[in-house]
């Protein structure tokens, strides 16, 4: 890290604690959550929403997101390639992604690779720190991101086209369009992301081969309102992508990923005076085809169906206690060369309390029991409070019992799978203290989880790779989000942080887990007048080890990106917008030996039609 890096960044960040010391209150807009968990159940618990204006700063991928925008470290082998996540130390399978309230991790390897998602597509996304099974199910052990599309009654009518060209030949383009009126309500996304994605390694004279793709999803969300009482929504969802997988500085690739992934839900939602009815019924879909060699047409293939239906009722007892039950059944069906045939049910039950029993103290709980075959699932729950200690401060503790089941693959894979697998089990517990001073928001969490029964992909004795429960991993850490604005007449200051201090040890070794960083920071400044806005990006991830026995690493990197932009005319249906990615010219890798890309630009154009 370079001196001249370091000042800039220490400048950003005093001006903007400068300003912070006199303001006035800024009323945040309130955004209807799709996923009513997540909105009425999660108070003991950290949650961090990334809303329209963050979402459109950022570049198209969900991985870019959150990357900069969170305490979440990511391994990306290379720009737009496979992505993945570690939450709190956890690995990529014990994170659940949750779209519009319905967990969509892979059947196949249990996690979702972020960069086959595009955060465009979604009008909020959030982020919910701690364990989260007993209403979410399996995965979420490190925590859940949430992709919510919301429905919103009302007269009106909006249409945003968004162009992005740059470097490499990468180009985005976002259509999304609301319109609404009293009964109706509809939404409608399309992106289309393409790049030849093949930068330069810094400090040689190769460059990234074979690394091209694009992806294409088109997302249709409809409400009609039959009544007062009732309402029907459908939201439905397409991705499909091709992908040239790159290869690393020693080694080249010829190999190609298609993948097609579809999503539809169903919801039928009555509200009866104290009672709200959710029925619902889920058809998900996902396909593969791997070439080893792009030029050969052999390939591997594999498709998962999923069929959900579930059944929600909340009761209001009163404004201080609610009560939520869940029924919900799940049929997983995989299909593949590699995995055979291969069904799983699933019966679960889920209750949820929230009681207030005076103004300044309320508590949570929620129980989960699953019922299958193929396993042997444990009782879940969560129990939090969340007390305000003054009008400024509140401190919330939650504590919580989660698991991951094993994925087809773990369980069939030809000549490796290995159907005796136990759930990955964990306990956890988290204290968070929330303060909050006119406009800025400051919070501290601190955790410590223990998982038993982790599953390891291991070589035997033939050298055969085998998955089996063989790990105990200890996680501890602290959490710190910070958000203030300011504004000075026509001038208008917003500033994030997140900081994450993580320790992820397996309980035998004593050895940090690979791909976990002790330290990661984000910054982001973003300034407007009038027709005028720019902003500041600022990505720090600590040193990674690659070995399980610490001995190999990546050096730890900063990214800084920048940019500008104005909009014409009063009503600002024209922007125009410049970017500069990456302006130090790190060089970095987040997974070795994939080097990222150097500097980089993309020219932006927005028109609110």
């Amino acid at each position: 890290m370079t001196l001249r890096k370091q000042f800039l960044f220490i400048v950003f960040l005093m001006c903007q604690f400068i300003c912070a010391q006199h303001d006035s209150i800024v009323k945040l807009e309130e955004v209807q959550v799709s996923d009513s968990q997540l909105k009425k159940f999660s108070n003991t618990q950290s949650v961090l929403q990334l809303n329209d204006s963050i979402i459109h700063k950022n570049k198209a991928s969900l991985t870019s997101l959150l990357n900069y925008n969170s305490v979440l470290y990511f391994k990306e082998n290379g720009l737009g390639m496979v992505s993945s996540v570690s939450f709190r130390g956890t690995t990529a399978q014990q994170t659940a992604v949750i779209w519009n309230g319905i967990n969509i991790n892979s059947q196949f390897n249990g996690q979702t690779d972020f960069n086959t998602i595009s955060a465009r597509d979604f009008n909020s996304v959030s982020i919910r720190a701690g364990g989260g099974s007993s209403v979410y199910g399996s995965s979420a052990i490190g925590g859940s991101i949430h992709l919510n599309n919301d429905l919103i009654f009302g007269k009106r009518f909006d249409n945003t086209l968004q162009l992005n060209y740059g470097s490499f030949n990468t180009a985005n383009v976002n259509y999304t369009m609301q319109a609404s009126g009293e009964r109706f309500s509809s939404q409608v996304s399309i992106s289309r992301n393409s790049s030849d994605n093949d930068y330069p390694y810094l400090d040689t004279n190769q460059k990234n081969e074979n690394g091209q793709f694009y992806n294409t999803s088109v997302n249709v969300n409809l409400g009609y309102r039959l009544n007062a009482k009732n309402v029907l929504k459908l939201y439905s969802c397409l991705f499909e992508s091709e992908r040239h997988f790159s290869g690393t500085l020693a080694a080249p690739s010829k190999s190609k990923y298609e993948d097609l992934n579809t999503r539809n839900l169903l919801e039928w939602v009555g509200s009866y005076g104290r009672f709200t009815s959710k029925l619902k019924a889920a058809f998900l879909s996902e396909a593969y085809k791997y070439y080893e060699n792009a030029a050969n047409p052999i390939f591997n293939t594999a498709n998962a169906k999923t069929l959900i239906a579930k059944y929600d009722l909340n009761y209001r007892v009163n404004p201080n206690m609610e009560w939520n039950a869940i029924l919900d059944y799940t049929q997983n069906k995989g299909v593949g060369e590699e995995i055979g045939i291969n069904t799983r049910q699933i019966t679960s039950g889920v209750l949820l309390l929230k009681h207030s029993p005076f103004k300044k103290f309320l508590y949570e709980i929620a129980v989960r029991k699953e019922l299958t075959n193929d396993y042997r699932s444990p009782v879940l729950f969560s129990v939090g409070t969340n007390y305000s200690v003054t009008d400024f401060y509140k401190v919330k503790v939650n504590g919580s019992r989660n698991f991951r089941i094993p994925t087809f693959n773990d369980l069939y894979w030809q000549g490796s799978g290995n159907s005796d697998l136990k759930p990955e089990s964990s306990y956890q517990i988290e204290v968070g203290n929330d303060f909050k001073f006119n406009n800025t928001r400051f919070s501290l969490t601190g955790y410590y989880i223990k998982i038993q029964d982790l599953l390891r992909w291991t070589p035997g004795s033939g050298g055969n790779w085998s998955p089996s429960n063989v790990a105990k991993v200890s996680t501890y850490g602290a959490e710190v989000l910070l958000h203030t604005t300011k504004r000075i007449g026509q001038n208008q200051f917003d500033f994030n942080a997140t900081y994450g201090y993580t320790v992820s040890q397996d309980e035998e070794k004593e050895k940090q887990l690979i791909y976990v960083p002790f330290h990661k920071f984000t910054a982001a400044l973003a300034y407007s007048f009038k027709n005028l806005s720019a902003h500041y990006q600022y990505l720090y991830n600590g040193k990674v080890f690659t070995s399980s026995d610490n001995f190999y690493s990546i050096d730890d990197y900063l990214v800084s990106n920048v940019g500008i932009a104005y909009a014409f005319g009063k009503q600002k249906s024209l922007q125009l917008g410049f970017d500069a990615l990456n302006i130090f010219n790190e060089k970095y890798q987040s997974v070795s030996p994939r080097p990222m890309p150097g500097r980089n630009y993309t020219i932006n154009l927005i028109f609110n039609l």
